[in-house]
C-alpha cells in the first residue's frame, strides 16, 4: 500500500479482488490523515477495510445494507480464524460512521421505547430541554433515575402516576441511598422533585409531591474545601513539562484553572471564537448555560496564543483544546481534564487528598481570601449564582475563626 502526504491511497495490495468498499477507500483514507493519524495507522486500517469489501462480496452484501449487525458478523469470523486484532472493532464503527456521514450507508435509529414509561419520560426530557433549558449532561443525569422510579413503582403494570403518594417517594430513595454515594443520593432527590414538578405542571398529579420529597443529609458548610498552598500550585505550574506540544496544551489548561478558576467543563467547551485578543477577554460558557466574560490576564493569554499558534493541530473542531492523539477533535468530557491535573500533581510530586480540576479552583479562591478579597469579590470572579455558595471560603480562615469562636467549656481561660 502506498499512501501520500494527504494519506491518499495509491495502491493496496490484495485489494484487486474488489467489493462494494473499494471506491471509497482513498476518501476514507483522506478522512483519517485528516483526523490525524499516522500513515502507518491509516494502513492498518485500510487494510482491515479491503477485507470487509472482500467479505462482503462474497457474502453478496450491498453497502446500503451494512449495519452494525453486519460488523459483528465479519468480526466472529476473524476471531474464529485467530486474525482479530485490538482497535479492529473501532475501526470498522469508524468506517460504519463515515460511510453514514457520506449517504452511503443507511444510518439507523435507536430504537424507541414505546411503552407508557417511555413515553412519559420522553415527554419530560422534551420539558427540560424546552422549558428549562437544561444541558445535555444534566438529561443524561436525570432520565435513567426518573425512568428506574418509574419502573419500579409500576412494574408490569398500567402507568398511573395519579396514584403516587409520598410513601412510594420514601420507599425508592431508601433504597437508593443504601447502594449509591450521598452525591448521587441527592442527585436522585433533585431529579425526582423536578420530575413531580412536571408532572404537576401538565396536571397529572393534583398534589405537590416535590414537598414531600425527603432530603438527604449532606450539610453544605460540613468541610472545608480543599486547596493547595501558593507555592504549591507554582510548583505544579513549574513541573508542566512546556517542551512538548502535549505539556505546552496541558499548561495553557492548568492556568486557566489556577489563575481564572474555570471549571473543568468550562475549559473542554471553550471555542476559538470565545477569546476576544482585542479586548483581552475570554467568554466562558458556565453552568446552566450562562454565559460571562472574563479578563485575559497576560500569562494565560501568552499561554494560549503559543498553544494555538505552534501546537494545537490544523483540523475542523471549533474548540481550543485537542486531544493529543487521533481523532483530533476536542475532549469528550471534562474527565479529560482533570487527567490533566492528576498527571501534573503527580510530576510534581505533590498528593493531595483531592485531585480533581476544583482543586485549583477551590486553592483560587483560598489565596484571594486570604489577600484581602471579599467573598463577595470571590463570587464574582468563581461566577456564583448564589452568594452563600461563596461562604464557604470563609471557614479557610482559621485564625480569624478562632478570635469569634467561643472558648471550650470548662477549658483553661
Amino acid at each position: 500500500m502506498k499512501i501520500t502526504r494527504n494519506g491518499a491511497v495509491t495502491a493496496l495490495p490484495g485489494c484487486s479482488g474488489g467489493g462494494p468498499l473499494v471506491s471509497h477507500l482513498d476518501r476514507f483514507a483522506t478522512f483519517l490523515a485528516s483526523e490525524g493519524y499516522a500513515a502507518t495507522t491509516v494502513h492498518v486500517k485500510c487494510t482491515l477495510v479491503a477485507e470487509l469489501s472482500l467479505w462482503l462480496k462474497r457474502h453478496k452484501v450491498p453497502l446500503a445494507k451494512l449495519d452494525d449487525q453486519g460488523l459483528q458478523q465479519f468480526h466472529v469470523g476473524r476471531r474464529r480464524r485467530g486474525v482479530a486484532q485490538r482497535g479492529d472493532v473501532a475501526t470498522t464503527q469508524q468506517l460504519l460512521t463515515f460511510l453514514r456521514g457520506i449517504g452511503c450507508a443507511r444510518v439507523v435509529s435507536p430504537p424507541i421505547d414505546r411503552s407508557a414509561v417511555g413515553k412519559l419520560t420522553r415527554d419530560f426530557e422534551q420539558f427540560l430541554r424546552s422549558e428549562r433549558g437544561l444541558s445535555p449532561s444534566t438529561l443524561i443525569n436525570y432520565l435513567p433515575i426518573v425512568r428506574r422510579f418509574l419502573t419500579e413503582r409500576f412494574p408490569g403494570k398500567t402507568l398511573r402516576v395519579a396514584q403516587l403518594c409520598p410513601q412510594d417517594l420514601h420507599h425508592f430513595i431508601l433504597g437508593q441511598v443504601q447502594r449509591v454515594s450521598r452525591t448521587y443520593a441527592k442527585l436522585t432527590v433533585t431529579a425526582l422533585r423536578s420530575f413531580l414538578r412536571f408532572l404537576l405542571q401538565r396536571g397529572a398529579i393534583n398534589t405537590n409531591l416535590a414537598a414531600a420529597v425527603p432530603g438527604v443529609a449532606h450539610w453544605r458548610l460540613s468541610h472545608l474545601p480543599k486547596s493547595l498552598p501558593p507555592e504549591q500550585v507554582e510548583r505544579l505550574l513549574e513541573f508542566c513539562d512546556r517542551d512538548t506540544p502535549v505539556g505546552q496544551r496541558d499548561y495553557a489548561i492548568l492556568l486557566l484553572l489556577a489563575r481564572l478558576g474555570l471549571r473543568a467543563g468550562e475549559v473542554v467547551e471553550m471555542n476559538l471564537e470565545d477569546l476576544d485578543w482585542e479586548a483581552g477577554e475570554i467568554l466562558v460558557r458556565g453552568k446552566g448555560q450562562r454565559l460571562a466574560r472574563l479578563p485575559l490576564p497576560r500569562e494565560v493569554g501568552a499561554a494560549l496564543a503559543h498553544y494555538l499558534r505552534h501546537v494545537r493541530p490544523m483540523c475542523s473542531t471549533r474548540r481550543v483544546f485537542i486531544r493529543s492523539r487521533a481523532p483530533q477533535h476536542g475532549f469528550a468530557s471534562p474527565v479529560a481534564v482533570c487527567d490533566v491535573v492528576r498527571r501534573a500533581l503527580q510530576r510534581a510530586g505533590l498528593n493531595p487528598e483531592f485531585k480533581g480540576a476544583h482543586l485549583l479552583r477551590h486553592s483560587l479562591a483560598t489565596e484571594l481570601l486570604r489577600r484581602g478579597a471579599s467573598l463577595d469579590e470571590i463570587g464574582q470572579l468563581l461566577r456564583h449564582q448564589q452568594p452563600t455558595t461563596t461562604q464557604i471560603y470563609a471557614k479557610v480562615d482559621i485564625v480569624a475563626l478562632r478570635r469569634i469562636a467561643p472558648p471550650w467549656p470548662g477549658s483553661a481561660s
